[in-house]
């Protein structure tokens, strides 16, 4: 099966995949080049639906034809910080934000509050956009955020973050672990489920 991914995010399309192995992954911008889309919703499922509706409305008007759209949107939620980053995470530091920068910030405002760690989750909603009917689908990951980063594996904020039941960071855990309980992979299983329904 084709999918397109409504995403320029390098290291969620490694992600998917991994995750999704017998499909053909294609990001939008090998179609359609280069499509800024402002996340200005308030909700991880909001970004995530007007990033799957608006590629696929895109190739709806190239006449694509009939094809699966995927989008996530994700990020990280600190309870004492008032679930900051949150929608945010991907510009926390500002727009355009390195993935270092707002790791530095996360740091900074736990070390504001004398945090070595803290509870922490991760939210994962995937949008899927096929014959223009919308389906979400959500995934979580409990842990703990640290005040410091240790390993380099992953993305974004997974060298600081411990899950529930690891003593490592996701910086630290091989891919293949992560694979198994990330909120990502759980939101992807429930999003096979949808595909599987209706196509």
């Amino acid at each position: 099966m084709k999918i397109v991914l409504a995403s320029a995010n390098k290291g969620k399309i490694k992600e998917f995949e991994r995750l999704l192995p017998n499909d053909e992954i294609v990001a939008f911008s090998e179609i359609l080049g280069k499509i800024e889309i402002d996340e200005d919703k308030d909700t991880f499922k909001g970004n995530a639906i007007k990033k799957a509706q608006t590629i696929y409305d895109e190739l709806q008007k190239i006449n694509f034809g009939d094809v699966v759209v995927i989008s996530d949107d994700s990020g990280i939620s600190v309870p004492v910080l008032g679930n900051a980053p949150g929608v945010y995470s991907a510009r926390y530091a500002g727009l355009n934000a390195s993935d270092k920068e707002n790791n530095e910030k996360l740091k900074a405002e736990l070390n504001k509050l004398g945090l070595e760690k803290t509870p922490a989750f991760y939210t994962a909603c995937i949008a899927i956009v096929y014959k223009n009917e919308v389906y979400t689908v959500h995934g979580w990951m409990y842990g703990e955020v640290l005040n410091k980063e240790i390993g380099t594996n992953g993305f974004g904020y997974d060298p600081m973050f411990i899950p529930n039941g690891y003593d490592k960071t996701l910086g630290e855990l091989d891919e293949g672990v992560k694979k198994e309980f990330s909120h990502r992979s759980k939101a992807l299983k429930l999003a096979m489920k949808v595909l599987e329904v209706i196509l």
